[in-house]
């Protein structure tokens, strides 16, 4: 490596489902955020390191700012602007089809605002541009560069890479001079503990369509190296009542089954190495009001 070095802090930020988590799994290379169908999916800030020319970009994907009403809502949310106004860039993703006649805007202008008020100039990355008309993209595009918060403006597909190069140019050149603060060939600062919950819970939540996605978390007890190089994980899924159990279960325990083999599978390739993974279920009708609960996923329980 020759030249000077970069590196510092992005945070991606923007409603619920504009789609954060793909893009920063595109930006990193690898798979290091869960990605669902389901709004909220992250839960806390997941920081992806992304290498790109001299520069080393840590991503934090923030969960998505939406008009919070539990208490786990608020601490999502108090963590996505903490998340933004730590970092070096700020890149605030919108979900094209909000601004051209599909959906609705009012999350994203609630962040405009909020972008106004703290005086930050935001990165704007208008995604899912492989959804709708070209035609209509340029007054979505003057309507939003219009509100005074944004430096710069890029069309991107989070999905597909669209855009996704220039966008990572620019966060490189944003980054301020000074050595990596993570090793070069690491993706993800989260612990591996953090890392398997995660993709247990996008397991469940991809497989169960009713409300309970939201009212269940997932916390690995156990974590055990064996000789041959294997790991053996215990993981605990928590959930509100006695008919949420049931339904995790499944019919003579298929669902549980099912779950357990789709997240060991994963697991296996993320760690590359064999995983031997254990999944039980308990009813913890106030996990959502639990202090550690919110410590072991950096969450602020204090909101």
């Amino acid at each position: 490596m020759t030249g000077q070095t970069r590196a510092g802090f992005a945070a991606i930020i923007g409603a619920p489902n504009a789609g954060k988590s793909t893009l920063v799994n595109q930006l990193v290379g690898t798979k290091i955020t869960i990605v669902t169908h389901k709004v909220q999916t992250t839960r806390f800030p997941v920081r992806g390191v992304m290498m790109h020319g001299n520069s080393q970009v840590v991503l934090v994907d923030t969960p998505g700012i939406f008009a919070p009403r539990r208490r786990l809502d608020r601490a999502m949310v108090k963590s996505a602007w903490e998340g933004a106004g730590d970092a070096d860039a700020i890149v605030h993703l919108i979900d094209a089809r909000h601004w051209t006649g599909q959906g609705d805007r009012a999350e994203d202008e609630a962040i405009i605002d909020r972008l106004k008020l703290i005086g930050a100039k935001a990165i704007l990355a208008i995604n899912k541009i492989d959804l709708v008309e070209r035609s209509l993209l340029l007054g979505a595009t003057k309507a939003l560069f219009d509100t005074g918060v944004y430096s710069d403006v890029l069309m991107v597909s989070g999905l597909n890479g669209d855009g996704v190069d220039q966008l990572a140019d620019l966060l490189a050149s944003r980054m301020p001079e000074g050595p990596y603060l993570f090793p070069e060939d690491q993706a993800a600062d989260m612990p591996s503990r953090l890392i398997a919950a995660e993709v247990t819970r996008e397991k469940l939540m991809l497989r169960l369509h009713q409300e309970i996605p939201y009212q269940l978390t997932v916390e690995t007890e156990n974590w055990t190296q064996h000789d041959d190089g294997a790991v053996r994980i215990d993981q605990m899924i928590h959930v509100s009542r006695d008919g949420h159990k049931s339904i995790v279960l499944g019919k003579g325990g298929q669902t549980i089954r099912d779950i357990g083999m789709a997240a060991r599978k994963e697991l296996t390739e993320i760690l590359g190495r064999p995983v031997h993974l254990f999944l039980r279920v308990k009813v913890s009708e106030r996990w959502q009001e639990n202090r550690e609960r919110f410590s072991a996923i950096g969450l602020d329980f204090d909101v």
